[in-house]
C-alpha cells in the first residue's frame, strides 16, 4: 500500500519564490523537488550536497589575500595597537590595504 504524508515547512518567502521559478521552468512542482530530494538522500545514505559552513571575517580575508598573492608579514603596530603598513617595505600590500 502506498500511503501519503504531509510536511509542514517554514521557509523565507524570497527562497521559495527564487526556488519556484527555477523549478517551474524545469517542469517541477514543489512536491515533486521534495520527494526527489528526500529520495536522493534514501539513495545515497545523506544529503546529495556537502553543506560548508559560512566563512567568518577573517577567514574571507585571508581567502582575498591569498588569491592576490599578498606575502604573508607580521604587521607593526603604533602605540595604540593600531596596525600600520610600511609603504616603502611592502608597497603591493599598502596599495590592497588602502585600495582594495
Amino acid at each position: 500500500m502506498n500511503t501519503k504524508s504531509n510536511i509542514n515547512v517554514r521557509i523565507d518567502t524570497n527562497v521559495k519564490i527564487l526556488a519556484n521559478q527555477i523549478l517551474d521552468r524545469m517542469g517541477i512542482d514543489q512536491t515533486t523537488a521534495i520527494d526527489m530530494f528526500f529520495r536522493q538522500i534514501i539513495a545515497e545514505r545523506r544529503l546529495p550536497f556537502q553543506p560548508t559552513p559560512v566563512q567568518t571575517y577573517g577567514e574571507k580575508t585571508l581567502d582575498i589575500i591569498k588569491r592576490k598573492n599578498i606575502p604573508n608579514i607580521r604587521l607593526e603596530a603604533d602605540e595604540n595597537g593600531n596596525a600600520y603598513i610600511d609603504k616603502e617595505r611592502y608597497p603591493e600590500l599598502y596599495d590592497w590595504a588602502v585600495h582594495g
